[in-house]
């Protein structure tokens, strides 16, 4: 469904069916329809087919998917693509299955590396089944007795094997802002970025906290300037290993930035013809967000707005 700007990681096109996955009968019948197809992930990064440039997800017979899964804690329902179900199978072996059981089908590669060459809906359908599988990694105990937990509602729910407890996937919600005063905005730099790259500012909501106080008190701390207004701009899927990054245009009351040190080594103001050249080509020493970002798509929303 067409909602709006789309960024990568977002755009999963599948029908969750999340009123009926409770059913394992329901499940059970998916899983053996002849039509049912599977993707594969393996420490997190999925299977391709394809040319470099333009990477595809290898889809395979379910029935393929659920030899290799071995159980239901492998399998993940990811949804409906029309009336074909679609699952996902995690792979944890050391050796690499491509030159195993998947031998000839195509090769794993790393998500982030290879999202911006992937088409946006299967980027989003990895992005899904990568998140779920790293939550359940995480949730194997049950938080509240200690106790082992098992897999449902085709993998996404756990359940206590004691005290019954239900446990539901973590999504960990975070601003990424863009402060801006007249016509220049402010970037930041981390020490353990590549060299000269600069972004936008970032950090997580805290319990009780709007989105706007999050943003304001993220860009207070980090470079000591006061947010005005908040402008929202939109949202990415990032799971790694399950956040949510909400846009935003912050508008602040000067321009007296300072880093914080702890978080930033360096800020650094430039005009919208300075960003506009930053992801053109580079601007002087500094380099934009990797394209799959976020960061970078508020940078062009706020550089090219007037242009």
């Amino acid at each position: 469904m067409a909602v709006g700007f789309t960024n990568v990681f977002a755009g999963n096109p599948l029908d969750r069916a999340s009123d009926r996955r409770t059913d394992p009968v329901w499940i059970a019948e998916k899983l053996g329809d002849p039509s049912a197809l599977a993707i594969f992930l393996w420490n997190g990064d999925p299977l391709l087919e394809g040319r470099p440039e333009q990477r595809r997800l290898h889809f395979a017979p379910a029935d393929l998917g659920r030899l290799l899964a071995g159980s239901d804690e492998r399998l993940l329902f990811l949804g409906l693509n029309g009336d074909v179900p679609i699952f996902a199978v995690d792979l944890e072996d050391a050796a690499d299955p491509a030159q195993g059981a998947l031998a000839g089908r195509g090769e794993f590669a790393e998500l982030r590396g290879v999202a911006a060459n992937l088409p946006l809906p299967e980027a989003g359908m990895a992005a899904t089944a990568r998140g779920l599988f790293e939550w359940r990694r995480r949730h194997r105990w049950c938080s509240a007795c200690g106790q082992p937990s098992e897999v449902a509602d085709g993998g996404w729910k756990r359940v206590c094997t004691a005290c019954k407890t239900q446990h539901f996937p973590r999504t960990d919600p975070c601003v990424i802002m863009l402060p801006v005063f007249g016509d220049r905005c402010l970037l930041g730099r981390q020490a353990s970025w590549p060299a000269g790259r600069f972004s936008a500012l970032a950090g997580f909501l805290e319990p009780g906290e709007s989105i706007e106080e999050a943003c304001a008190r993220e860009v207070k701390e980090e470079a000591g300037l006061e947010v005005v207004a908040v402008r929202y701009h939109s949202s990415q899927p990032w799971p790694f290993p399950a956040n949510l990054m909400i846009g935003l245009i912050a508008d602040v009351s000067h321009d007296q930035a300072a880093p914080d040190y702890t978080e930033l080594e360096a800020v650094r103001w430039v005009t919208r013809q300075q960003t506009r050249q930053l992801l053109e080509q580079g601007y002087e020493d500094m380099s934009a967000p990797n394209v799959i970002a976020i960061a970078r798509e508020l940078m062009a929303a706020w550089a090219y707005e007037t242009a």
